[in-house]
């Protein structure tokens, strides 16, 4: 997918101040049985249609408003991923900015997770 220069501008500075994951990283602490939240920001019907297995759903749209009753710990690792990476680095920016101090954008999104051929549901 090809993004707008501004858009694709925004997110890479943005990306300079967020901490991020890779999809194996995801996997194998998946596998470990590690404890955080997982948080698909896509659109509700790209979640609908396949997400990765045990992910729950806060769109890029209604993430600040709803993650305190999702996450009330704001110590709680919470990673993030949308379709690519874009959209989950501009929604961990905004929980950083709300207080939340452990968040982590998944580099390479579903498109790369499915790629893999990781565990999805």
């Amino acid at each position: 997918m090809s993004h707008p220069p501004r858009f694709l501008k925004l997110c890479n500075e943005i990306r300079a101040g967020v901490a991020e994951i890779t999809t194996d990283e995801v996997a194998a602490r998946m596998a470990k049985g590690d404890a955080f939240a997982l948080v698909d920001v896509r659109e509700e019907s790209e979640f609908a249609a396949g997400r990765i297995k045990g992910a729950r759903h806060l769109g890029k749209g209604v993430i600040e408003r709803d993650i305190e009753a999702a996450v009330q710990d704001t110590t709680t690792e919470i990673i993030l991923y949308c379709g690519g990476g874009f959209r989950s680095v501009l929604a961990a920016e905004s929980l950083t900015r709300m207080g939340y101090t452990n968040v982590k954008s998944m580099a390479g999104g579903w498109r790369e997770w499915k790629a893999k051929s990781l565990p999805t549901e």
